[in-house]
């Protein structure tokens, strides 16, 4: 069972860009469908399927953050500050 890069939380590896984990993950999901595969290669390819959704659902609300951030600062609302995954999604922007 070959490893992938994209698993960050287990081996420390960078992730794939956004692009190339959404078409691994479309290659993984044509697989499964057309072809007559073993129930262990089906939980293997599934498992991989699903980091390989986590991270791009990751990827998509970080940017969405982002361009939340930008269009604050555009309308004049907040000042743009850089951004930190580790601080997605709580409160503490308001502060």
């Amino acid at each position: 069972m070959p490893k992938t890069a994209q698993t960050s939380e287990a081996g420390g590896a960078k992730p794939l860009p956004f692009e190339e984990a959404v078409q691994k993950l479309e290659t993984i999901v044509d697989s499964m469908e057309s072809t007559d595969l073993p129930l262990e290669t089906l939980l293997q390819r599934f498992e991989e399927g699903t980091r390989l959704l986590r991270n791009c659902q990751e990827r998509l609300a970080e940017a969405e953050l982002k361009v939340q951030r930008l269009e604050k600062d555009l309308a004049g609302d907040s000042v743009a500050r850089s951004f930190d995954p580790g601080l997605a999604g709580t409160d503490s922007e308001t502060a």
